[in-house]
């Protein structure tokens, strides 16, 4: 691993960072401390960083040399909605809430790369920071191109990283193509006339109707979408009723998830689930109002960047370190950024023994990392922006 001793020096106060961001989470679009926190930091390393963008936002630019070539780092700055599990002496102080994807680690990184590169000057052009907010469902992504995000910071490309304890600590993971899957979400009311149990065929059995919903919800990817297209249709909640046992409720509620990497698919399963749900419900006399969402697109890597991220991390870390991953179903709203410019969003391993995963109470982002995740920016922006 060829980091440079500037950036090994660095670690102590990466760590530090990265501490007092764990124990002060905050989630989307509240992130008014980190936010600070961040801007501060930037600060003290000369640069001047602009606030507010998506509300709680920070870009900071940095400038070597006369080039017009421009790129733009990115890391996500929001908590989850979660109680922390953890007993260390730098756990979560905001109950409720915690850094459980890691992205107080994404923070110092980029924090640390951004450090590093304000003093050496080792490239040639110019480099964004950005750190975005309400990635965790709030697509804070897309609020901040919506709010012209590339048109005050233009760039060439754009770049994205996330820790992944599935992969061993110091290899990266990377795709061209589609990375991650889009996520969209459904919810399903179904309306009819209660009545009592022993009674059925007085009123509407609304039970019945959303299990015959769900069941044909659960074909779509099998019967509608191409079996060479990756697709997930997942109902996760069910109410009906107030869990009397003698009482046909006259309302339901479903909701669930979908996920694809093509529009073409996304459009398949929406109307599919339209065309079911108003079959289905008539069949059984029911009603049923159907809400269908897009929240974040596929993430899809563009294939010249993404060799150019694969040649950055393989200088880093040796060729054998750089592995193609299969597109993975969880999304990521840096999707956004890469619909409005070239880019690509890769995985940094950080799996040590058996580790907690993203999102569950016991996660803690792996220190070790910090070095690792700092200098491969450092590393694609000499690449990028040779001086």
């Amino acid at each position: 691993m060829k980091i440079p001793e500037e950036i090994k020096r660095l670690v102590p106060e990466m760590t530090a960072w990265r501490h007092e961001l764990h124990s002060m989470p905050e989630t989307a679009f509240e992130e008014k401390w980190t936010s600070a926190f961040i801007a501060d930091k930037l600060r003290s390393f000369g640069l001047e960083p602009v606030t507010g963008l998506a509300g709680t936002g920070v870009v900071a630019t940095l400038k070597a040399g006369s080039s017009k070539k421009a790129i733009a780092l990115r890391a996500d700055m929001d908590a989850l909605p979660l109680k922390e599990a953890n007993d260390f002496g730098y756990r979560s102080k905001n109950e409720g809430r915690m850094h459980g994807c890691g992205h107080d680690g994404h923070i110092a990184m980029l924090l640390g790369a951004a450090k590093y590169l304000a003093a050496k000057k080792n490239f040639y052009g110019t480099i964004h920071f950005i750190f975005q907010p309400a990635e965790e469902g709030g697509g804070g992504a897309g609020k901040m191109v919506d709010e012209g995000l590339f048109e005050k910071f233009p760039c060439d490309a754009v770049y994205g990283m996330h820790n992944w304890p599935a992969l061993p600590l110091g290899q990266f993971g990377l795709r061209p193509g589609p990375m991650m899957a889009s996520s969209d979400k459904f919810e399903i009311e179904l309306g009819g006339k209660g009545c009592h149990a022993a009674m059925p065929h007085t009123g509407t059995d609304l039970v019945l109707a959303a299990a015959s919903i769900i069941k044909e919800l659960h074909t779509i990817v099998g019967r509608s979408v191409d079996p060479l297209e990756p697709a997930v249709v997942s109902v996760a909640h069910l109410k009906a009723g107030d869990g009397a046992y003698n009482v046909m409720p006259g309302t339901a509620l479903l909701r669930g998830t979908a996920r694809a990497f093509s529009t073409g698919v996304q459009d398949i399963i929406e109307r599919r689930i339209r065309e079911i749900c108003a079959g289905l419900s008539a069949a059984h006399g029911a009603k049923a109002e159907v809400k269908y969402s897009r929240n974040y697109p596929p993430t899809v890597n563009d294939e010249a960047q993404a060799a150019v991220c694969a040649e950055a991390a393989a200088a880093l870390a040796g060729k054998d370190s750089v592995v193609a991953v299969k597109p993975v179903m969880g999304a990521e709203d840096f999707s956004f950024m890469l619909r409005a410019r070239p880019g690509c969003y890769l995985f940094a391993g950080s799996g040590e023994g058996d580790p907690a995963p993203l999102h569950n109470p016991k996660f803690d982002f792996n220190d070790k990392l910090l070095p690792i995740g700092a200098a491969y920016w450092c590393v694609l922006a000499g690449q990028v922006l040779p001086k």
